[in-house]
């Protein structure tokens, strides 16, 4: 089966050969690219970060303090957490509630953290971790620029009827998908290939439409591709 891979180019290629191994037959189409936003980094200190996703890690290496504890969303960010030369990691179980309640279990809530975040992000964990008597301060750090429009090979499969599955990682992810499709004018195929969902929120806008959904049993990339099967 053809799979559409709709993630940034920097995730895309891993994603690929994991498809691959599966048998399937990945297509790479980035409708986001991840680059730096340039915002200057707030004024500590703080008494912990927050990381919720491995493209961090290129503005945390800045962060000369590598003793300050770090709660990263899952492993793969506390890997790139780890690279970046932190040692105290805490890993939740990748998503934002977890990720709050490791918080909130590990800390007295007087505290002030640096979430370190990208320019389009969701209001947890930080909504749950002040309404708890946390300081979040965000470092708008990086962002996900979007697509002009889908890639040429990704048209002309959807067209054709040639793909099979879309992955989709992201609510603003998918929604942007749709939009590009549309001014592809190719919202009269979106019900061709199933639409393979990392969670429920970002599975709402195709249920809104009434197209063909699978979702992940848990937000990661694993469980994502077990949907293939």
């Amino acid at each position: 089966m053809r799979v559409l891979v709709t993630r940034a180019e920097e995730d895309a290629g891993r994603t690929a050969r994991r498809i691959a191994a599966l048998g399937h037959e990945p297509v790479i189409a980035p409708i986001t690219r991840i680059v730096p936003t340039g915002d200057p980094r707030p004024a500590g200190p703080w008494d912990a970060l927050i990381v919720t996703s491995a493209h961090a890690e290129e503005a945390i290496r800045s962060i000369a303090d590598k003793a300050l504890p770090v709660f990263a969303v899952g492993e793969r960010t506390a890997r790139a957490v780890r690279q970046a030369g932190f040692s105290t990691v805490a890993v939740a179980d990748g998503d934002a509630v977890s990720l709050s309640g490791l918080i909130r279990r590990s800390l007295p809530p007087d505290r002030v953290l640096l979430h370190v975040t990208a320019r389009h992000h969701k209001e947890e964990p930080a909504l749950s971790l002040q309404a708890a008597g946390f300081r979040v301060v965000h470092w708008e750090a990086y962002e996900a620029a979007a697509a002009e429009r889908l890639p040429e090979s990704a048209i002309a499969d959807m067209r054709a009827g040639r793909t099979g599955a879309v992955l989709h990682y992201s609510r603003r992810g998918a929604e942007l998908f749709l939009r590009l499709a549309k001014e592809a004018h190719l919202s009269s195929t979106l019900s061709a290939p199933v639409h393979l969902c990392l969670s429920p929120d970002v599975a709402a806008p195709f249920e809104a439409l009434d197209l063909p959904v699978r979702v992940a049993s848990r937000p990661d990339e694993e469980a994502l591709l077990a949907t293939l099967r």
